[in-house]
């Protein structure tokens, strides 16, 4: 990982009309930016979320070419599960074509399970997969998704994180296959997110909602990739913070821009009785990324991405292994 200073905008939003007015933000702290890039010295990549299939990712390419949109990373939410091995070699040979990263979830999940707390107000252990079988599952979805050729695996449960590292190291998965921890246990203090990058995290999906100073507080404890939804789903705050693009970077680097979705129902586990919805979802994430990215270039801090291709995330700290 370098350390190198993230770039930061050179034109706040409405920065010289608020001048005028005596309104001017106060300068940017330097202390605030994270030192941190990836290591090929970019500071954030893409990602587009919620891709569900062959037929979504297909929109979203066409899309993303259509729209000059970069994509590093397509992710899907649904299930390593509730995809045929058909259905999975065609997303991994379509990303292997544009040189995108494939990131697809593992097994069984609390939420889906039998288990009656997470219906309650307290939610239970939420995502978190019950008992040994449930950990059996996500694991025999990891060594299959493994063997049809994708590098990168979506985990909710830090047992299930700890057990594919432990199989990563051990050579029965790929070296360099890629684990990222979902937005739906994600850690929201620098203790926290440590510890999932000593668990294993390559990247740590972060919820939406934290503060700017709590980017900052993460960077010095720790340098692995963040993910962030710009714009989250409803069931995740509905939050957009478009305009703070720039200074998420800025505090946040390395980090992936990930373009969710507000206003739209949810299509996890996904089938084809969701299919328009999810085809019309999928466009309309690739052209929020569009928004983004032209929000940054008129604000001058469009620098510092990624070369498109890039997805390892650099030496990690981890625990020693048993």
């Amino acid at each position: 990982m370098t350390d190198a200073p993230a770039p930061g905008p050179r034109r706040r939003p409405g920065e010289q009309a608020l001048a005028v007015l005596d309104l001017a933000a106060p300068d940017a702290h330097p202390a605030d930016a994270s030192p941190h890039t990836f290591p090929d010295g970019g500071t954030w990549r893409t990602e587009i979320p919620s891709v569900e299939g062959p037929e979504a990712l297909a929109e979203v390419l066409k899309e993303s070419a259509r729209l000059d949109v970069p994509v590093h990373r397509i992710s899907q939410g649904s299930g390593v599960w509730m995809l045929t091995d058909d259905e999975i070699t065609d997303m991994v040979g379509a990303c292997a074509e544009r040189d995108i990263e494939l990131c697809l979830f593992t097994g069984p999940r609390g939420t889906w399970d039998i288990g009656a707390a997470t219906r309650t107000d307290s939610g239970g252990a939420g995502l978190r997969v019950r008992g040994h079988d449930a950990l059996a599952g996500s694991v025999e979805d990891a060594l299959r998704a493994a063997e049809l050729g994708v590098k990168c695996l979506l985990v909710a449960d830090e047992g299930v994180l700890w057990t594919l590292h432990r199989l990563r190291t051990q050579g029965v998965l790929p070296a360099d296959t890629t684990l990222k921890v979902s937005a739906l246990i994600g850690p929201v203090n620098p203790a926290s997110y440590a510890v999932y990058e000593r668990l294993g995290a390559d990247s740590l999906n972060i919820p939406s909602d934290l503060a700017l100073a709590h980017f900052t507080e993460i960077r010095r404890a720790s340098h692995a990739p963040m993910d962030l939804y710009i714009e989250a789903p409803d069931d995740l705050g509905g939050y957009v913070r478009m305009y703070e693009t720039a200074e998420l970077i800025r505090r946040g680097a390395p980090l992936y821009l990930k373009f969710g979705l507000a206003k739209a129902p949810g299509i996890y586990p996904y089938g084809r009785h969701l299919r328009d919805l999810t085809l019309a979802t999928a466009r309309e994430r690739v052209r929020r990324g569009r928004l983004v990215l032209d929000l940054l270039a008129r604000h001058g801090a469009d620098g510092g991405m990624s070369p498109l291709g890039s997805r390892l995330p650099g030496t990690l700290n981890r625990f020693p292994l048993p």
